[in-house]
């Protein structure tokens, strides 16, 4: 019997590598409140992902959360139903109405042509999403937000390491978002982080994460409690020695699934991003109406085979019953992401995945 294979599971690097990493916290008793590992992280990727300064975070919804909040985001703001559904719920925490605007057929990122039409006067920011870790067309996006005098933060939990001809992706609009659970290319277990543009923006970010705590007696801004604990930041600094060899791992798989499937009528993969932008997060294919099966049918029976895919992202976010009531949810305004929702499978693509899985997994699909 096959191993049952999921569409991800996290690199773990060798455990004895990360015993001085503990030896490290148990002797100075520091286990959270921003100690010697966390600052190490932040620093170190600064220097990794090429962007100045860096925020790090519990976890990423956290991090949307405390970016909106940074910005003092209110009113209404433009996103794209089509991503994990913190995206839209770090809106909703902070009583902001979201607006959503169609992706783009072949990227399924927020497609700009669609988003001035969506502006109001209470709108107030734009938050895209690099689906997949493609990057968006924040030219575009940007030229719209100087127009309009808007806000951009960008949700970039897939993002990491990713960049375009302008260099590090993340360094793109007001304030980014990272990432790093279990999941994603780079993790710390749970984690993430706010790119920020200048220090003072981090100084601001690093107080709304730890209570709004300046000094051991002053609170001056509503926080939350968002830092990250030195357990995870020791884990991170451990994983970072990794991530090059991790992503070329994933590269491979990626190269694999598209030369196994170019032939496999009905099956569609979206456009390679290029690996001088890519990070090879997600292997998505779009089960089109010419393949023998219906995307539900393939993802079921892949799973009774003992293969875990993803339907990321099914249903979208519009669909949810705390969002479908908005205007903006109604399914006639989100052809685009509608259809890609209905076709969309994430194949499993991790640097431990074998390639005797990844051809078992393509004959699978090829021989339906």
């Amino acid at each position: 019997m096959n191993k049952p294979v999921y569409v991800t599971q996290p690199y773990l690097p060798p455990l004895d590598e990360f015993y001085p990493y503990l030896e490290k916290i148990w002797d100075s008793k520091v286990l959270t409140n921003c100690g010697p590992f966390h600052h190490q992280l932040e620093q170190a990727l600064c220097d990794h992902l090429g962007v100045k300064h860096l925020a790090l975070f519990t976890n990423a919804t956290i991090a949307l959360v405390t970016a909106l909040q940074a910005l003092r985001i209110t009113g209404e703001v433009i996103t794209t139903p089509y991503s994990f559904v913190a995206t839209a719920h770090s809106l909703l925490w902070n009583g902001i109405k979201p607006v959503f605007v169609d992706v783009d057929p072949n990227t399924l990122n927020l497609d700009p042509a669609k988003i001035e039409s969506a502006i109001t006067p209470q709108t107030t920011a734009i938050m895209p999403v690099h689906v997949y870790g493609h990057p968006c067309d924040v030219d575009a996006i940007q030229k719209i937000a100087d127009n309009y005098n808007l806000k951009v933060i960008y949700d970039a939990a897939h993002a990491f390491g990713v960049k375009d001809a302008h260099g590090s992706v993340l360094n793109h609009g007001d304030l980014s978002v990272l990432s790093f659970h279990a999941t994603k290319v780079f993790n710390t277990f749970e984690g993430g982080a706010v790119i920020c543009p200048d220090e003072k923006t981090k100084i601001r970010i690093d107080h709304l994460k730890n209570f709004g705590h300046v000094g051991e007696v002053n609170v001056v801004a509503p926080g939350i409690n968002g830092k990250m604990s030195e357990f995870n930041a020791a884990l991170g600094l451990l994983q970072l020695k990794y991530i090059d060899q991790a992503i070329s791992c994933r590269k491979q798989i990626d190269a694999a699934y598209r030369e196994r499937l170019k032939g496999v009528k009905g099956i569609d993969c979206l456009k390679d991003a290029g690996e001088k932008v890519a990070n090879y997060s997600y292997f998505p294919i779009l089960v089109q109406a010419d393949y023998p099966l219906s995307r539900d049918d393939l993802y079921q029976k892949l799973k009774d085979s003992g293969i875990h895919p993803r339907r990321y992202f099914y249903p979208l976010i519009s669909d949810f019953p705390m969002y479908r009531g908005l205007p903006s949810a109604n399914r006639e305004n989100l052809p685009n992401a509608n259809a890609a929702a209905q076709k969309i499978l994430c194949l499993p693509i991790y640097p431990d995945l074998q390639m005797e899985a990844v051809e078992r997994i393509c004959h699978f699909i090829a021989s339906q």
